[in-house]
């Protein structure tokens, strides 16, 4: 089956609803990005404290304390479930693009190494391996560049004219 710019073929109801799946789903995905800049600023020391917590910093004005196993387990758990499900839909659409196969591959996989390193490198930085912070805050630049990419991808795909053959 040629799954290679099928997108192209689909009546207009059905891109309507693909295009306001990807917008909806981008309004979710920017505001959990939101969340992590207020809990952690985007810094490598924010993702720290957020986890670990800042207890000996007498300047911190606000008050952070280590989660405990059972939250960084649920948190990583609803994680790497919601978003594996995410990046498998988007990567479904990808799929039927016109875009290069190649970038497209790209696009497809990058997302689900990033949720192992990301979710990954909580969990053993939780566990004190505190330089895997650059690590973490590293996946989740690759992990939304990759979601900005895919949506771009279905989107412009969705108004394109297809390919003449």
């Amino acid at each position: 089956m040629k799954f290679h710019g099928l997108i192209h073929q689909f009546p207009q109801e059905v891109k309507l609803l693909i295009g306001a799946f990807v917008i909806v789903l981008s309004i979710g995905y920017y505001t959990g990005l939101a969340f992590v800049n207020e809990t952690t600023n985007n810094t490598p020391t924010g993702i720290e404290e957020q986890y670990l917590g800042n207890e000996n910093d007498e300047e911190a004005t606000v008050m952070k304390f280590k989660k405990k196993k059972q939250a960084i387990i649920t948190l990583i758990h609803n994680h790497m479930i919601s978003l594996s499900v995410l990046f498998f839909m988007l990567s479904l659409l990808v799929s039927i693009t016109s875009f290069n196969k190649t970038l497209k591959k790209v696009v497809m996989i990058e997302p689900f190494v990033s949720i192992l390193v990301s979710f990954g490198g909580i969990y053993f930085m939780w566990l004190g391996m505190t330089s895997l912070k650059y690590v973490v805050m590293l996946s989740g630049i690759l992990m939304t560049m990759s979601f900005i990419t895919a949506t771009f991808m279905i989107l412009f795909s969705l108004v394109k004219t297809p390919p003449i053959k």
